[in-house]
């Protein structure tokens, strides 16, 4: 039966974020996470929904992408998908022919499951690969120690608060209060917590986004950032244990986190918190 390509909708949604709660799994490659929607929903549920693809057959979902950002498709599959050929070909033809809305045409970046049918594909059309990425996993089956400093679950009333601090945290970020708000309305919110860390004086230093996905799977940090003013101090580390045990207290299994390999302060930040690199990945490209 024939595979359909669709925008969901801002009512579409929810059932798309449900499929990618689903398909979390700790034995799976790094792919897009719930929480990977419930940040880009701080521009908004009509934006998201607009930036969101699915491909289904019968009514099923089986894959879902994002388009994060200008030329940045970030695509999962079905955990019982990833070798179909059929659906494989399929996402190949629509991600690379521009008329079909999902990319542009033009410098492209596409990032999809290691090991998936598709990039075998991709690169058989002559995608090349992208700049690495290191994973990062934390088990949590175990309680997490204290991060030492006073940690804060910030709520509507300060969320001015922890939009200060990521703005400090991220050169060239535009997040503002709205945004925020945007995103708590979001239906991944509703297993998501927004942490701050203070110093001995009562500064706001660092702050992050945790992402569950339901009991019993794979939690996610994004974004992690450490105010510039007060960076080598060990808050990175610190937010970092705050945000792994806030998943476990939501039920998530491990905690997961994704940085450039060439951000090597930000990969010694994660290990140092107990987090483990898993295989590099990296993004299918294609030059203008």
């Amino acid at each position: 039966m024939a595979i359909e390509l669709s925008r969901p909708g801002i009512d579409g949604l929810r059932k798309a974020v449900d499929v990618l709660r689903e398909w979390q799994d700790d034995g799976a490659p790094t792919q897009l996470h719930p929480g990977d929607l419930g940040w880009f929903w701080r521009s908004g549920a009509e934006a998201t929904a607009e930036a969101v693809r699915t491909w289904s057959r019968r009514g099923r979902i089986l894959a879902v992408g994002l388009l994060d950002g200008p030329g940045l498709l970030r695509l999962t599959i079905a955990p019982d998908a990833h070798q179909e050929e059929g659906l494989a070909r399929r996402l190949v033809a629509d991600m690379t022919d521009p008329e079909r809305g999902v990319l542009p045409g033009g410098k492209a970046n596409i990032e999809a499951p290691m090991g998936a049918r598709v990039q075998d594909l991709l690169c058989e059309e002559g995608w090349d690969t992208d700049e690495p990425w290191t994973p990062l996993r934390r088990d949590l089956t175990e309680p997490v120690e204290d991060p030492g400093v006073r940690i804060e679950t910030v709520g509507p009333e300060r969320a001015h608060t922890y939009v200060a601090v990521h703005r400090a945290a991220f050169d060239g970020s535009r997040f503002a209060d709205e945004g925020w708000h945007a995103m708590a309305t979001g239906s991944p919110y509703a297993d998501a917590r927004c942490l701050v860390a203070y110093d001995d004086h009562g500064d706001a230093v660092a702050a992050v986004t945790v992402w569950s996905a339901g009991p019993g799977r794979p939690g996610l940090l994004e974004p992690m950032g450490v105010h510039r003013e007060h960076r080598r101090h060990g808050y990175g580390a610190a937010i970092t244990l705050a945000a792994a045990a806030a998943l476990r207290e939501l039920g998530s299994s491990t905690a997961m986190v994704c940085t450039p390999s060439s951000n090597t302060a930000a990969v010694a930040t994660y290990r140092s918190a107990g987090f483990h690199p898993q295989p590099e990945t990296r993004d299918r490209c294609r030059d203008a």
